[in-house]
């Protein structure tokens, strides 16, 4: 158990998911998850899911396997965010260790301009925009 992360593109035109391509896939990368619930509490928690009763004004709304739709401008903001290490730090009961200070496969300390995900996120910032130049729609979804 744990959290788990993807992104995906959905083509022009295509209203469900049938069509979705996944670009990118995290495990426990809970920086990212952070910098994400923030962007997806700022956009008014669209798709929100209440946990508890309904009728409840208490209910626990939680980004959990909530698609969030990442605009061009989300996109550079994140990019931005992953080279001057501004995400925030965050965590869950399954989220992991903090994912700018684990070791790399060597078990040697990532230098101070690095971190852990820092290659495959920057590689998802190359993909959502190839998708975005084919009009299609990127979409951050996680599971915990």
């Amino acid at each position: 158990m744990g959290l788990d992360q993807y992104a995906y593109s959905r083509p022009p035109r295509k209203r469900n998911s049938d069509n979705d391509i996944q670009i990118a896939e995290w495990r426990k990368h809970n920086r990212l998850q952070g910098w994400m619930q923030d962007l997806w509490e700022s956009k008014g928690c669209p798709n929100e899911d209440k946990h508890g009763d309904d009728d409840d004004d208490d209910a626990e709304v939680l980004f959990n396997c909530v698609p969030l739709q990442l605009t061009e401008e989300d996109i550079n903001s994140l990019e931005d965010a992953i080279l001057n290490f501004e995400f925030p730090e965050s965590n869950g009961f399954f989220w992991g260790s903090d994912s700018y200070f684990w070791t790399d496969e060597n078990n040697e300390p990532h230098a101070d301009n690095d971190y852990w995900y820092k290659e495959s996120d920057l590689q998802f910032v190359k993909d959502a925009r190839k998708a975005l130049e084919k009009k299609h729609r990127i979409f951050y979804s996680c599971w915990y």
